[in-house]
């Protein structure tokens, strides 16, 4: 069972629960109440369906932060059993918030870069919570660099809640630094593959956003600013941000009927916390794909796609 439990799955786990306590006494009595267990099992499963299927835009975010989710260390190592970290920005220090480094994925060597958040609260402070500052954009930009002159692919995991908003994060130039991010991924010379595997909030996600392809689990979200933040500047209160949620349209589902992403990798039921395993199977199964697709393309080809593929977003006539 999962350690934290959301508003709306409580009428699911109380069934469960219930079907738990049934098992046992059938087990206890040694009686047959196999029909019975099989109806609530339906039960179940239906109530699943219905649950999930029908989220709000406040309830996929909320799923997106929850805390036994996949983060990008879990899939990277659950992708290839050869990675190798890499450290440092060369200029002033590790950040622990953006990890990166090679790996070898369905034979090929693959430079895989993300936002690592923290299981404790040990783990989070580590990784401030999985919000980069300046020196982790340019560790990112120095492996992407790296990627390209040995002509290998990148694959990018966004889960972040923002870049560091702290004085010292501006003193060093956090914007800059995202900003050349930006311009450098445009023309980078090699497939980039761009996944939101969790939160994906503003800057801090764009740093590492811009792709051939980009692609978001299920249960994520991806947008200019939280909820929250968002309620709290139009309403000066948090309370709102279920509204606000449904108003910035920022699940994975608004984003491509936007044509802001390129597609969406589905999770099992219940969220990828639920399944590990049968999300990481569906993960390589459409990483796999896509780079063989981007394989294909001629380098010139691919950066003039990429760069009119971003050049176009928000660009619409009028009679």
């Amino acid at each position: 069972m999962a350690s934290v439990i959301l508003d709306f799955e409580k009428p699911i786990i109380e069934l469960e629960e219930k079907l738990t306590l049934m098992k046992k006494m059938a087990e206890e009595s040694k009686l047959d109440i196999s029909g019975p267990i099989k109806e609530l099992e339906a039960k179940i499963l239906q109530l699943k369906k219905n649950t999930y299927q029908n989220l709000t835009r406040w309830q996929r975010v909320q799923l997106s932060r929850h805390p036994d989710r996949p983060y990008t260390l879990d899939y990277v190592y659950g992708l290839c059993t050869d990675f190798v970290e890499l450290h440092g920005d060369r200029h002033i220090k590790d950040d622990k918030a953006i990890i990166g480094g090679f790996g070898t994925f369905e034979g090929q060597t693959v430079m895989f870069i993300g936002h690592q958040k923290g299981r404790d609260i040990k783990q989070r402070q580590y990784r401030n919570f999985g919000m980069p500052n300046p020196e982790g954009y340019r560790k990112a930009l120095r492996l992407m660099k790296l990627a390209e002159k040995f002509n290998k692919p990148v694959v990018t995991f966004i889960d972040t809640p923002g870049a560091y908003p702290g004085i010292e994060a501006e003193e060093r130039g956090q914007g800059e630094a995202i900003a050349r991010n930006l311009f450098e991924m445009s023309t980078l010379r090699v497939p980039i593959i761009c996944i939101v595997i969790g939160e994906g909030a503003s800057g801090g996600a764009l740093g590492i956003g811009v792709g051939d392809r980009v692609l978001m689990l299920e249960n994520t979200w991806y947008s200019v600013i939280s909820p929250e933040s968002c309620s709290s500047i139009l309403w000066r209160s948090w309370d709102y941000k279920e509204q606000a949620a449904e108003a910035l349209r920022l699940t994975a589902k608004d984003m491509l009927e936007l044509k802001l992403i390129d597609g969406i990798i589905k999770e099992p039921l219940g969220g990828a916390h639920q399944d590990p395993q049968g999300m990481l199977k569906n993960l390589r199964k459409v990483l796999k794909h896509q780079l063989a697709e981007l394989k294909e393309i001629d380098t010139d080809t691919l950066v003039q796609q990429r760069i009119q593929k971003f050049t176009s977003m928000g660009v619409f006539a009028t009679e």
